[in-house]
């Protein structure tokens, strides 16, 4: 078996483990909280607080030049264009009905620039 599927499979087995750890931990906490969270969730500071988070962080790996120099535009523009919608959403523009969609596009859009981003710096070494 390769090394690296071997390195691979070991990180998935961790990362299983670890997930199914905090699962069954962290379960009685967030049931008891749930009330809570759901106020939470509906705090429009809340939506303010992680587009401002998600802004510098893009701004930040997105910008980063690759180890030949260049900087990859299109992933820097798909990041910039899902932290825009993060703060669109967070301004419920075009309306507050609106604000769920805006927010899920804008979220998959910086997630897949960070995911290409990702990938591409891996492949660069």
């Amino acid at each position: 078996m390769p090394a690296r599927i071997q390195t691979w499979g070991d990180a998935a087995a961790i990362g299983l483990s670890t997930l199914c750890m905090v699962h069954c931990l962290a379960l009685p906490l967030i049931a008891a909280s749930l009330p809570f969270l759901g106020l939470l969730a509906e705090a429009p500071w809340v939506h303010w607080a992680f587009a401002a988070t998600a802004a510098p962080i893009a701004a930040w790996s997105l910008s980063r030049p690759m180890s030949d120099g260049r900087r990859n535009w299109t992933l820097l523009g798909l990041g910039n264009l899902g932290v825009v919608l993060l703060f669109l959403a967070a301004a419920e523009w075009p309306s507050h009905d609106l604000e769920t969609p805006v927010t899920i596009s804008g979220g998959l859009m910086l997630a897949a620039a960070h995911g290409l981003n990702w990938r591409k710096r891996s492949h660069d070494h």
